[in-house]
């Protein structure tokens, strides 16, 4: 039987920001644990949906039940990284810090779910040339941190280095081991984050829902043409609401441009259609799929069959 060209990865970055606060909150965690991915479960579930989910150490170290329940209901566990504290940005820290925070998350994760865990996305998708040798040094076969043509509009913490993405290859490619932007011969596949200078995640789905329906459906012609597969980011922290505590925007850079654009400015984009509101939004990008007789696979599925691991 001949392969499927139409390709959905959906995935699902899990840490305890809040959306809401601009912050990262252990009762944030706990509420993505206990609302957050059970109605992304369900709604998987409702469409035969295998998909990956990338957690930080520390969000499973706090809620080992929520790497848990994913596990059982047949998703990858990918690694997010130690934690998503910005200095803690795989483009900032040294090579051994980088492999160690790998390790750790890597083990912890596989005793916690008993499953084997060799994908990886950076925290904010911030990642160095080196991180490439660092994951292969790791043991991880996967990344998924950069977005091929995607600009952040210096809005995003580690924008600079993601200038980067505009060149990147926008099919699968085996990275050089010295280069994670950069085709080469390595062990390591990275899975291209699909964008079209706007990013394709659930923050501009819900901030702009019409445009990404727009954005879907370019993209599905591409798939068509050359079989790209659509790879998709969105966190279990959109679909709980917090706004009914009042809300102080936590300022995380002393850098005035930087608090005005990575902190107010951002912030108070990201909180459309948070929560309840966000499900029908989702679901309609999922059936749109779902029409279109797309597969939903598992990371480390796909790049098992399509490079022959």
């Amino acid at each position: 039987m001949a392969k499927n060209k139409y390709i959905a990865l959906l995935s699902n970055d899990v840490e305890t920001t809040s959306i809401w606060f601009n912050d990262l909150r252990n009762e944030t965690g706990e509420k993505v644990m206990r609302e957050g991915i059970p109605r992304l479960l369900d709604l998987y579930a409702k469409y035969d949906v295998c998909s990956t989910f990338f957690y930080t150490a520390y969000m499973a170290e706090l809620f080992p039940e929520a790497v848990k329940m994913v596990a059982d209901a047949g998703h990858e566990i990918g690694s997010h990284g130690k934690s998503h504290i910005k200095e803690n940005g795989f483009d900032v820290m040294p090579f051994e810090r980088q492999k160690c925070h790998l390790e750790y998350s890597k083990k912890l994760l596989e005793d916690i779910s008993g499953k084997e865990v060799v994908s990886f996305r950076a925290p904010a998708l911030r990642v160095a040339p080196i991180t490439a040798r660092a994951l292969i040094e790791t043991g991880f076969e996967i990344d998924s941190s950069i977005a091929s043509q995607r600009f952040d509009f210096f809005l995003s913490f580690g924008s600079k280095q993601k200038l980067s993405f505009l060149n990147a290859p926008r099919l699968p490619y085996r990275v050089q081991e010295d280069n994670i932007y950069k085709r080469g011969q390595s062990k390591l596949v990275e899975l291209p984050l699909s964008a079209l200078l706007m990013p394709y995640v659930g923050t501009t789905m819900r901030m702009m829902p019409s445009l990404t329906s727009v954005q879907q459906r370019v993209l599905h012609y591409e798939s068509g043409f050359n079989s790209k597969p659509a790879v998709f980011l969105i966190h279990p922290n959109e679909f709980i609401d917090e706004s009914e505590q009042s809300r102080k925007i936590t300022r995380r850079s002393s850098n005035p441009i930087a608090y005005l654009l990575n902190d107010l400015i951002r912030a108070k984009l990201k909180v459309k259609n948070l929560g309840d509101s966000a499900l029908p939004i989702y679901e309609k990008l999922i059936a749109f799929y779902a029409q279109k007789g797309y597969s939903f696979l598992k990371m480390k599925d796909y790049v098992r069959d399509e490079f022959r691991f």
